[in-house]
């Protein structure tokens, strides 16, 4: 070995001790020292690898800016240090992502401001200038760990309702807030989180409302079927139940309609699901009746009445199948019909307790409605027990009937007639014709001329109002004022170099005494159905007296009397 080996190796020997010395003397000696070579060695946009073991964070700050070429200030709250090692070299653009992960879990992290990255602690991020986006639902924002605020708007769901769905989702620090006029979400986090946030936005961010259904049915009849179908989709619907999401909304509810015209149901459902399920529950339902069954073995079928009286209305359903049919059959099925169909209206008495009852909704005849016996004649029969119709026909024409009671059964309108009686005592003094009057001005001694008519004037009026009018005295005019009495007072009042003459005076006064207030009956009854209400007593009258002798001392009298109804009867 010749003497330069023996030199170097020398060297190399105490170099090696002496950064052993420095080490285990201070270890923040030893990572500045390193971070000062490599700071000076490297150049921007070359790949680098980072071996930073408990380096200051300041520090670091400084070579990621020279590594990366950009500009950035560390706040002064920042302090603590930071382990960055990479095994292999690295672009300057990842080993700048990793120096914002090494900042998040330490509790800061780096805010972009027109070109100027700012290391701020994590609860400060929100309040800087950070950049700004504004995505619809289900596009890609900036990617990253540093701190930005996006805005998501919304196209179907509401942006209150993904508030507390996405809350959880955001760190702590930072915030989310709706806004209702726009329908937008405004997120403040980090730009990876972000990221995630969008594509659970968009998956949410969709249409609730599929579109309608028209169910065609082949046995079944469209009104009855609806009823049931709505019902079982209601109680398998309870808000909260396991898998019936969204029912708790209304928007999302299941909504069935029967069309009988063209015997169909009508679907309106959340999802396709949902459409999907109530198909195949009508396609069960929807079946012909069973071989040896009541149903498939005679044409027999009743039909529950909610509003129409079933007795009118069997006759008014016999009176139009006879009108159709012309046979005579039918005619002697439609003699019968307008003994039951004329109107007679329901009926209504009082006591003398002076307690209404109106006729609500009847609107059958007193011979009718006393009876619960089925009327009979005809295919349709009513049974006023139940409400009920009773049809004997073929399925064509029993649909052809129950599309025509569907329509007559309906919710008719109600009429409420509220009246007062009064008796008035009055003890009128009445007051008419009109005054001429005119003010000539104040002379030279301060006296005013007034010329005018002044008959009948019993009362006080605005006649008296002239000499104050006159004077311009506002106490004058008040005093005036509150004299007059109650009624009409009209008076026409020039005014002239800022002076008021009363020109013309019309009035009509009048007073008027006790009222007393006899009843106040109300009365309420359906539409085109006469009801009448009646507050009063039956009172007995004497008609006549005379006395009958049979020519002996013994006298006897007689007196006819005769009752009638005294009272009120509103019709």
């Amino acid at each position: 070995m010749n003497s330069l080996t023996k030199h170097r190796l020398h060297f190399a020997i105490k170099t090696i001790a002496a950064s052993a010395l420095l080490a285990s003397a201070s270890g923040t000696i030893h990572a500045q020292t390193a971070l000062d070579t490599s700071t000076a060695s490297v150049r921007p946009g070359e790949p680098v690898t980072l071996n930073f073991a408990n380096a200051e964070i300041e520090a670091v700050a400084r070579t990621m800016a020279t590594i990366t070429g950009r500009n950035v200030v560390v706040d002064p709250r920042v302090r603590g240090q930071l382990n960055l090692v990479t095994e292999r070299a690295v672009p300057p653009a990842a080993a700048f992502q990793q120096f914002l992960a090494a900042l998040r879990l330490q509790g800061f992290t780096v805010v972009e401001a027109a070109g100027l990255y700012k290391v701020v602690p994590e609860a400060d991020a929100k309040l800087q200038g950070g950049s700004v986006t504004v995505a619809q639902a289900g596009s890609a924002g900036p990617a990253g760990g540093q701190i930005v605020t996006q805005i998501f708007k919304l196209n179907y769901e509401s942006a209150n309702n993904l508030v507390p769905v996405l809350r959880p989702l955001i760190s702590p620090n930072n915030t989310i807030n709706a806004n209702p006029g726009t329908n937008a979400l405004v997120i403040t986090d980090y730009a990876d989180n972000l990221q995630r946030l969008g594509k659970i936005i968009a998956a949410m961010d969709v249409s609730n409302a599929s579109d309608v259904e028209v169910i065609s049915l082949k046995n079944a009849i469209a009104t009855d079927l609806a009823p049931l179908v709505a019902r079982l989709i209601d109680s398998g619907s309870t808000p909260g139940a396991p898998g019936t999401p969204g029912q708790s909304d209304t928007s999302f509810k299941t909504t069935l309609l029967a069309e009988p015209h063209s015997n169909s149901l009508i679907l309106r459902a959340a999802n396709p699901a949902r459409v999907a399920q109530v198909r195949a529950l009508v396609h069960k339902l929807d079946q012909p009746p069973a071989p040896g069954s009541s149903a498939a073995s005679g044409n027999i079928h009743v039909v529950y009445l909610k509003n129409a009286d079933a007795t009118k209305l069997a006759a008014t359903l016999r009176a139009a199948m006879a009108a159709g049919t012309g046979t005579a059959q039918a005619s002697a099925s439609s003699s019968t019909a307008p003994a039951s169909t004329a109107p007679t209206g329901g009926l209504a008495s009082m006591g003398s307790s002076g307690s209404a009852t109106s006729g609500l909704g009847a609107g059958a005849s007193p011979s009718t409605a006393s009876s619960n016996q089925p009327s009979t004649g005809g295919q349709i029969q009513a049974d006023p027990s139940t409400n009920s119709l009773i049809i004997t026909a073929p399925e064509p024409q029993y649909r052809q009937l129950r599309n025509v009671i569907d329509k007559l059964d309906g919710r008719r309108a109600q009429v409420l007639v509220e009246s007062l009686i009064v008796e008035v005592n009055t003890n009128k003094l009445a007051e008419f014709g009109i005054q001429w009057q005119g003010v000539l001005g104040k002379q030279g001694d301060g006296t005013v001329g007034v010329i005018g008519t002044n008959s009948g004037a019993a009362g006080a009026n605005i006649l008296g109002l002239t000499t104050a009018l006159a004077s311009g005295s506002a106490t004058a005019i008040g005093t005036g004022v509150a004299s007059l009495s109650g009624g009409l007072n009209l008076a026409l009042a020039p005014r002239i170099n800022g002076q008021y003459y009363l020109g013309a005076l019309a009035n009509f006064l009048q007073n008027s005494g006790d009222a007393n207030v006899l009843s106040t009956p109300n009365l309420m009854t359906l539409d085109n159905e006469e009801a009448r209400i009646v507050i009063g007593n039956n009172v007995p009258f004497v008609t006549g007296s005379y006395a009958n002798s049979t020519g002996s001392s013994t006298v006897n009298p007689f007196t006819t009397v005769e009752r009638k109804d005294v009272g009120l009867m509103l019709r």
